[in-house]
């Protein structure tokens, strides 16, 4: 039996939207407070893929000793309103706040009610590089896929809390900000903290895997986000698959059912929904000897969860043929440095369609 960590108190609250964060906290908690409990909160989405890798992920927060806090935090027009009356009084009294995602306007509200002295904002896949970037130059905070275009009146209304936010996670002589990541950080804050995330935890709680003489392909909610066209993507992976003999494709949780049904139609792959983050399903195996991906986090967290192992990561750039019309005049940038940053990846060329 695993030894567990301490009793889970008030002073260290985390939280988190999506499994990949929840990762990242029990990595943070590994590296940097070992053997001490914390009080994890799941501001719980609707969409069935993301709450059932959260449940699995929270059971393995218990594991390790952390109480889990399951809030329905989207379930009616009063379920805001419900949770943060809930929390009020965990964040008044936490010391520490660890969050997963600072662009998400859930969490920037609940930063103006904390009175944390200590931040800390661990990996929520890509999108820290970008606001990273953005603290540094004091910009607002806008997720990368959207920024160029005009705020809607959302934006608007949120502006004062978005900017009161940006202002806490601004290092100050009243508190501490860390940064606890994977990603690489060409412009870091004065100030604040970096600590590197390793998959530690990971690599000690699982694995190592089997490893399989094929490929598999990890998929990419691109499409979803409305980056890439729908039709140039399916043709993107149809030509990997194809080169590569890949024979599984590891579905985004974010992919929409109507993609992944022509996906496995038109080209033969098996589509497979994973019940844990891809870090967590590749170290425990099976896996391919080779790993297809797009640019997305995966490029950079997955050498470092299969570490030891003989698995290569080949990621595959994006023609800007196939960016929609409506994409970020950043996107190509930004998905270029995403692969060109990657450590230990092989990098190919645009495929073709074939």
């Amino acid at each position: 039996m695993r030894p567990r960590a301490g009793n889970a108190g008030p002073h260290t609250l985390a939280f988190v939207e999506s499994p990949v964060q929840l990762l990242n906290v029990l990595e943070w908690a590994h590296a940097h407070a070992p053997g001490v409990g914390l009080t994890l909160v799941v501001l719980s989405p609707l969409d069935p893929m993301t709450r059932g890798q959260l449940r699995r992920m929270s059971d393995l927060a218990r594991d390790e000793g952390h109480r889990v806090r399951w809030e329905e935090a989207r379930g009616g027009p009063l379920a805001p309103f419900q949770t943060i009356g809930g929390l009020t009084g965990l964040l008044r009294r936490a010391r520490r706040v660890v969050l997963g995602d600072p662009f998400s306007r859930y969490v920037q509200l609940l930063l103006t009610i904390t009175h944390a002295r200590d931040l800390v904002v661990v990996d929520d896949g890509t999108a820290t590089m970008e606001f990273v970037g953005q603290l540094a130059r004091g910009e607002r905070l806008v997720r990368w896929h959207r920024k160029g275009g005009r705020p809607g009146p959302r934006d608007v209304i949120f502006a004062p809390v978005s900017a009161s936010a940006r202002r806490r996670l601004t290092p100050s002589g009243r508190g501490r900000i860390e940064i606890f990541s994977s990603m690489p950080m060409e412009e870091t804050p004065a100030g604040v903290t970096v600590g590197a995330n390793t998959f530690a935890w990971t690599r000690a709680r699982f694995g190592p895997p089997r490893i399989t003489k094929g490929a598999d392909m990890v998929g990419t909610s691109l499409v979803e986000t409305g980056v890439v066209d729908d039709g140039r993507y399916l043709e993107a992976v149809r030509a990997l698959a194809r080169t590569h003999g890949a024979t599984r494709y590891f579905a985004h949780r974010r992919e929409s059912t109507g993609k992944l049904h022509r996906l496995a139609v038109e080209t033969g792959l098996e589509i497979v929904r994973p019940e844990l983050p891809l870090e967590l399903i590749a170290r425990r195996g099976p896996i391919g000897r080779t790993i297809l991906s797009f640019p997305s986090t995966v490029v950079h967290t997955l050498p470092l969860a299969l570490s030891g192992t003989e698995v290569r990561v080949a990621v595959c750039d994006i023609d800007p043929a196939w960016l929609t019309e409506t994409a970020s005049p950043r996107a190509q940038g930004f998905l270029s440095g995403v692969t060109g940053t990657a450590r230990d990846v092989h990098r190919l060329s645009a495929v073709r369609p074939v």
